[in-house]
């Protein structure tokens, strides 16, 4: 396959998880306030219905641990047509239960796109060097969706017409990538990538167990920042389109897939490993420790530069450790999102019993950071 090809394809790829984790999953942490203000949720409603997405997510990691990358193309496919329906569904007018049951569906797809994204990239088309591409689609996908939301914001619409914007976006990027994924459907005939220029000891394969609690760790460690900041944001600094914070995190995670990935080529999977989760754990905890606006900014971009890189950094280490023990890597893979699914519902329903305690995020956030000081424990038995 030519390098123009190759492009496509994890642009394609990209698209993907931009559609089903950037605007399927995470936009509704932006126009969740909108909800709010206007009356469609209540504080209350709005953490179930996230709690109703993860759960989605564990479900349809579950589901995705039968996937085989001969299929993942088809199942890329229907997790856009999947999301794309979700997103036009919540314009509606309907009870907060339906609000709640459609989050959750939304959360199948998800994992599904997730799993299905890095098996079609990085298993069906063997495109190793194509991970920090496909999985910088998630923090593009946060990016734009908060910054669309703050353009309809300025124009007064409300959380319906966000909605059912981003799902015209949705469907108009999606029949862009549908070719480029359509028209693969065979595994790639050339041999499959080899990282250049790395030594063998730098990529060894890694303990798979530790590198699956590690990941279930650092799910729970990020997703209470990622599911609250924007609240946060808003309480903190009422003259602020909490949005723009949001988009900043989206803004951080993009590019900084390319930076991980070229740390763990130089220096491997558990060195790597340690450093973000570390950044991370000082993103989480920074506006707890130092309460301020740089704060809440320099929190934003140190945990959307880190919480993508640590899924580019373990996925296709999960894939080498599955191919070292016989296993296969998409079951790997799916385990891998299995367990990062059930840290994001764990983390939330921490937050909500210490924010009850305290009316204050402040413990839910060390608790977060505690857990990703805790991975890094774990990265020593890698």
């Amino acid at each position: 396959m030519n390098a123009p090809a190759r492009l496509r394809a994890a642009i394609a790829a990209a698209v993907v998880l931009a559609i089903g984790m950037g605007f399927g999953r995470f936009a509704f942490t932006a126009i969740y306030p909108h909800m709010v203000g206007e009356g469609v949720l209540s504080l209350r409603d709005g953490s179930l219905a996230a709690s109703a997405n993860y759960a989605g997510y564990l479900l349809g990691a579950i589901l995705a641990m039968r996937a085989r990358a001969h299929n993942a193309h088809r199942l890329s496919l229907w997790s856009v047509a999947g999301t794309a329906l979700c997103l036009g569904v919540l314009a509606l007018t309907m009870p907060v239960w339906l609000i709640v049951t459609v989050r959750g569906v939304a959360g199948v797809f998800s994992a599904l796109a997730m799993v299905a994204a890095s098996l079609w990239l990085l298993v069906q088309r063997r495109q190793a060097r194509g991970a920090p591409l496909l999985y910088a689609g998630v923090g593009a996908g946060i990016a734009v969706s908060a910054e669309l939301l703050v353009l309809a914001s300025h124009l007064g619409w409300h959380s319906a017409g966000m909605w059912l914007l981003l799902a015209g976006v949705t469907v108009l990027t999606g029949l862009a990538a549908a070719p480029a994924i359509a028209a693969s459907g065979q595994p790639a005939p050339d041999a499959p990538d080899a990282p250049a220029q790395v030594g063998a000891t730098a990529l060894a394969p890694v303990a798979p167990w530790p590198l699956v609690l590690i990941y279930g760790l650092a799910g729970l460690g990020y997703i209470v920042t990622a599911t609250y900041l924007p609240v946060l944001v808003g309480a903190a600094l009422p003259g602020l389109n909490s949005a723009h914070v949001w988009a900043v995190f989206g803004l951080g995670a993009a590019p900084s897939c390319f930076m991980w990935h070229r740390l763990h080529v130089r220096f491997g999977t558990r060195q790597t490993l340690r450093l973000n989760l570390l950044l991370q754990a000082l993103g989480v905890a920074l506006p707890v420790l130092a309460p301020s606006a740089a704060a809440y900014l320099l929190s934003a971009i140190l945990v959307g530069g880190t919480f993508v890189g640590t899924v580019t950094i373990a996925m296709p280490a999960a894939q080498r450790a599955a191919g070292k023990a016989g296993k296969s890597g998409a079951n790997m893979m799916a385990i891998m999102t299995v367990v990062y699914g059930i840290g994001q519902i764990i983390g939330p329903v921490l937050a909500g019993s210490l924010y009850a305690q305290s009316h204050s995020f402040n413990s839910a956030l060390l608790a977060a950071a505690s857990a990703l000081l805790l991975a890094i424990f774990v990265s020593l038995r890698l």
